[in-house]
């Protein structure tokens, strides 16, 4: 199965990460933390709880029952694939089909894995589209 690498991850951490899945609260601290990061919560009727840098996103909470503190991050096209077959994750909703995920309980995952995965939406995010770089060139 595809989630043989998440079980292995999940194994080799399980020695040292004993207790050190993260909370929602934590998740949100971590992601505010990011250099450049912003916060903002959009109300009905969206209900979530959003992070970007540089005016794009890189991680959301929903916020209103019966989905509330679901987390959906971007992955790549190979992680995408790999997660939505570990049960507890699915593409997110409207999202998936650009390679969000959403993961339905942050504290069944390792936190350095929930990092690592934040981390490189967070640097998708902060590097420029390949349709501004086709124009930065066009321009030159």
């Amino acid at each position: 199965m595809r989630d043989s690498s998440l079980n292995r991850m999940r194994a080799e951490c399980s020695s040292y990460c004993v207790g050190l899945a993260m909370n929602v609260s934590q998740l949100k601290q971590f992601c505010r933390a990011l250099p450049q990061a912003t916060e903002t919560l959009y109300k009905e009727p969206y209900n979530f709880l959003v992070y970007s840098v540089s005016g794009r996103k890189f991680a959301y909470f929903k916020t209103s029952q019966p989905e509330r503190w679901r987390f959906s991050t971007r992955v790549t096209p190979e992680r995408f694939i790999e997660l939505t077959d570990v049960a507890g994750v699915k593409p997110a909703r409207y999202r998936g089909r650009f390679g969000w995920i959403t993961i339905v309980n942050v504290s069944s995952f390792p936190a350095d894995y929930l990092q690592e995965l934040v981390r490189s939406s967070y640097e998708r995010a902060l590097a420029p589209s390949s349709k501004a770089k086709r124009h930065a060139s066009v321009a030159v």
